[in-house]
C-alpha cells in the first residue's frame, strides 16, 4: 500500500511547488507509515523520456527525497511505498519502475502472484529485477505497447483484464511517458485488511486526519495557471474532486487535454 502524487503543468514546476507548504507537511508525515521506499520520476519537456530516482530508504531525512521534491520538470510522479506484507524492502521494489520510457507506479496489492506472473510473457518474466506483484502489472502494460498500443489504451486494456481476475485488487498507478500521464483510479471494491489497520493505529496522531477515509481514492484538481494535480487520500486537500471511479485517465503533457476511458467498456470491447 502506498501513496500517490502527480503533476502535469503547462511550464516547468516542482512537486514541492505543486504540493504547497501544508502539502508536504501532509506528504512526509504520511512518510512516516509509507517508510518502505520513495521515488520520483519527472519529464523535463514534452518529448524527452522520464528520469527517475528512488530509494528503499524512507523519505523522513533523507537529501535525495528534498532534492526530488526541487526538481523542476513539466510532468512528475512522487510515490511513497508501504510494503505488502511479506514483501522485501529493497531498491528493486521501490516505485516508479521505468523501462522503455516509461515510469510507472502503483498503489494496492494483487495476489495471488503466481497467477499474476501466469500472465506474463516469458521475457517479461525474465526481465524482472524484484518481487512486487506492481512490477509484474508494470511489464503486461510494456507487453501491450510492444505490441502496437498507445499507453492509454495499453494501460487500460490491462486494467480491464486485471480487474476481472483480482476483483478486489486496487490497481490505482500512475504511468508516465514523453507524453502523457495516466492515471489509473480501479479501486473501487479495495479495502484495508484488519493486519493494515493494525499497522496505522501507532501513527494514527501524525498522519493527516482524512488518511483513513477512503484510503485508495485518487483525487484530482486543476490549479488557476492550468497545472494539474492528482493525488491519493491524505496527499489531496480541500477542494480536490475524485476522479471516475474504475477507469484509466490521460493527461497530455503537450496541452493538459484530459480523455477518460472506463474499464468496463474496455473490458467489453477485448473481453
Amino acid at each position: 500500500m502506498c501513496r500517490l502524487f502527480a503533476f502535469v503543468s503547462p511550464d516547468r514546476s516542482t512537486a514541492h511547488r505543486e504540493l504547497g507548504r501544508d502539502g508536504m507537511e501532509s506528504l512526509l508525515s504520511l512518510a512516516r507509515l509509507h517508510g518502505d521506499g520513495w521515488g520520483w520520476a519527472g519529464v523535463g519537456a514534452p518529448g524527452q523520456p522520464p528520469a527517475a530516482h528512488r530509494s528503499a530508504r524512507s523519505a523522513v531525512g533523507d537529501a535525495a527525497f528534498e532534492q526530488a521534491m526541487h526538481a523542476e520538470c513539466r510532468a512528475a510522479v512522487v510515490h511513497l511505498r508501504w510494503a505488502t506484507a511479506g514483501l522485501p524492502v529493497l531498491d528493486c521494489n521501490a516505485h516508479p519502475f521505468t523501462a522503455d520510457g516509461i515510469a510507472f507506479a502503483h498503489n494496492g496489492s494483487i495476489k495471488p502472484l503466481e497467477q499474476l506472473r501466469s500472465l506474463l510473457s516469458p521475457e517479461s518474466v525474465a526481465s524482472l529485477t524484484g518481487t512486487t506483484d506492481s512490477e509484474m502489472y508494470f511489464a503486461l502494460i510494456r507487453e501491450q505497447v510492444a505490441e502496437g498500443l498507445g499507453l492509454h489504451e495499453a494501460t487500460t486494456r490491462v486494467a480491464a483484464m486485471l480487474r476481472e481476475l483480482f476483483p478486489l485488487a486496487s490497481l490505482n498507478a500512475l504511468v508516465l511517458d514523453e507524453e502523457q500521464l495516466v492515471v489509473v483510479h480501479a479501486s473501487a471494491t479495495s479495502i484495508l485488511t484488519d493486519h493494515d489497520l493494525s499497522r496505522l493505529a501507532p501513527l494514527a496522531d501524525v498522519l493527516p486526519s482524512e488518511h483513513n477515509e477512503d484510503y485508495f481514492a485518487l483525487r484530482w484538481r486543476q490549479s488557476a495557471d492550468g497545472t494539474i494535480a492528482v493525488g491519493s487520500t491524505g496527499v489531496a486537500g480541500a477542494g480536490w474532486t475524485a476522479l471516475p471511479s474504475e477507469s484509466v485517465t490521460s493527461i497530455r503533457l503537450a496541452d493538459r487535454s484530459v480523455s477518460t476511458l472506463e474499464l468496463a467498456a474496455a473490458h467489453a470491447l477485448h473481453g
